[in-house]
């Protein structure tokens, strides 16, 4: 099959953000298949997908099994915390051109996000962010697929973004950095883009399964997750006690230390 959208989600409170997901995505794209991976395919409430397949292996990153498993020629991973917001129609092309394609991450500056596994990149080459993922099932992609997943073993990383940040590096597959409105990490940025900037395409937020955390409200809606973040960014702001200056917007960023 041509094109499609996989999740992969396990434990029931991770199969009821990929049907939230999944809905969210048909609202959009009511002809585009979709598909769940999971480690209970016989579970109630999965009708909005078009095919369920069980994961293949006991692992807590096993979506990195799943990839080569798609039944699609070129495939939209999506995290399932992650809200859809438009169609799609013009995001599959990418995949005939390259093998993969993803957003970069946010907090750049942060340590977490500039760790590799013991390969020295630039600055300007941090981790991309593998919650949204397109990607086209050629053997380039599948040999990448299966190095990231024996890189992720043997460093014995916890986010399998830190082998994937050396292995783009050191590798000769074709890759694109898609545009930011595919993966909105910072939902507050549809406060500054003016109207023909971008057109929202794919919301990605942890604020989504803050429930299963420990936190007592569940998010649903884009407007409380903008609301929320809107409150996350003035305290982010505040704990590293960094104000505005009238003369010099960029002073405060210069002013935290990265780490």
């Amino acid at each position: 099959m041509r094109d499609g959208v996989i999740y992969v989600a396990t434990g029931a409170g991770y199969r009821a953000l990929a049907v939230q997901s999944a809905r969210s995505l048909k609202a959009w794209n009511p002809d585009l298949p979709v598909d769940l991976f999971t480690d209970a395919p016989e579970a109630e409430g999965l009708g909005i997908f078009d095919a369920v397949h069980p994961v293949p292996r006991d692992h807590p990153r096993v979506k990195l099994w799943c990839f080569a498993q798609s039944r699609f020629e070129r495939t939209l991973f999506l995290d399932s915390d992650t809200l859809v917001l438009a169609p799609l129609g013009g995001l599959f092309p990418i995949a005939d051109r390259f093998d993969l394609a993803m957003c970069h991450d946010v907090r750049r500056r942060s340590a977490l996000v500039q760790e590799g596994g013991g390969v020295v990149t630039p600055e300007a080459f941090p981790q991309l962010n593998s919650g949204v993922m397109l990607y086209r099932k050629s053997p380039e992609a599948l040999a990448f697929f299966e190095n990231w997943r024996a890189r992720f073993e043997a460093l014995g990383a916890v986010r399998d973004q830190v082998p994937l940040k050396d292995l783009l590096w050191e590798s000769d597959l074709r890759f694109y950095v898609l545009p930011p409105e595919y993966n909105l990490r910072r939902v507050t940025m549809l406060d500054a883009w003016e109207p023909l900037d971008a057109l929202p395409a794919i919301i990605h937020s942890h604020r989504l399964l803050q429930h299963l955390r420990g936190h007592s409200e569940r998010i649903t809606s884009v407007a409380r997750l903008l609301e929320a973040e809107r409150a996350a960014l003035a305290q982010e702001w505040a704990a590293v006690g960094a104000e505005p200056d009238p003369e010099d917007p960029v002073a405060r960023f210069r002013a935290v230390r990265p780490g």
